[in-house]
């Protein structure tokens, strides 16, 4: 282990999926610092009476959970809806750390997570031009036999994340150049290098159609030039597509190949310039084809 800051707290967010739940935590409890990190685990309150007694059932779980050196449980009473539950929980944890590891309730980690995780926020704490670290990776075909343990992107991912407070007090979740940004044809091009799908996705937020943190996020990062570091081997996966999900679908098209090496020391460089190449095939990824070829077999599954 190199030499770290103080370790990030973890930020869990949950709903009404018990068993999900529980493959997070048990993975997340076999990390290599979890006996020194603090796990802050927000639960979401049911959207209507059916879901009450699945949620209560999470909770029970919840409240068993040991191996952490601190746990805190943060139920609300009310359905706040992912969006808000990441949104206000995470800044509410940022006023009193300095930076934070953000979960979902579906995600499976590998053991040395959290020493990627921690010892990127630490590489990159003072480096404004980096916005995140992510613990996923997708399966891009230039990180197939890659040296290096790391590579930088312009769309961050949300799934496994971390942050550091004063980059997460600059994002504007208003949008407000929102007006401007939709009527210029230049811009909207150059945001779509992320993908294809960012333009309608921010398009839909901002009517109302989607309620999603990370569009908003994405488009602060692309307004201000920022990237997110990401591994080469990818430190977590999903199992978040079963028939109680609320924001997936089914699809193989996100499978990744996992890091089974037991690797803690990473090593990170200062950001200069992004690899063509990567952009490339990361735009390549969220495609018009790619897309409908997904949802083709999301039809067929």
């Amino acid at each position: 282990m190199t030499q770290m800051q103080e370790l990030a707290p973890i930020c869990l967010f949950t709903f009404n999926r018990l068993e999900e739940t529980k493959r997070c935590v048990d993975a997340l409890r076999e990390n290599f610092l979890a006996h020194e990190s603090e796990l802050i685990v927000f639960s979401d309150g049911p959207k209507n009476d059916i879901q009450g007694p699945k949620i209560e059932e999470v909770r029970a779980f919840l409240s068993t959970i040991d191996g952490f050196k601190k746990v805190t449980i943060i139920a609300s009473k009310e359905n706040k809806g992912l969006a808000k539950s990441i949104i206000e929980g995470v800044t509410s944890v940022l006023k009193n750390y300095p930076s934070a590891i953000i979960l979902e309730d579906d995600l499976v980690v590998t053991p040395n997570f959290l020493d990627f995780m921690n010892e990127g926020l630490s590489f990159y704490k003072s480096d404004s031009r980096v916005i995140s670290i992510s613990g996923y990776t997708l399966p891009l075909p230039g990180c197939k036999n890659s040296v290096n343990d790391f590579y930088f992107g312009v769309r961050a991912s949300s799934w496994g994340w971390g942050i550091w407070r004063d980059r997460w007090e600059a994002i504007d979740w208003e949008m407000k150049d929102y007006d401007d940004f939709i009527e210029d044809s230049k811009q909207k091009k150059a945001f779509n290098m992320g993908g294809s799908d960012m333009v309608g996705m921010l398009k839909n937020q901002k009517m109302g159609r989607i309620s999603s943190w990370a569009i908003r996020f994405c488009f602060h990062q692309f307004q201000n030039g920022l990237v997110t570091v990401f591994p080469t081997i990818s430190k977590l996966y999903s199992i978040g597509f079963s028939k109680d999900a609320t924001h997936t679908k089914y699809t193989s098209r996100f499978d990744t190949e996992v890091d089974t090496s037991g690797k803690r020391t990473f090593k990170f460089e200062v950001f200069t310039q992004l690899d063509p190449k990567v952009l490339k095939e990361f735009r390549a990824f969220f495609s018009i084809k790619r897309r409908l070829l997904d949802k083709i077999n999301a039809i067929l599954k």
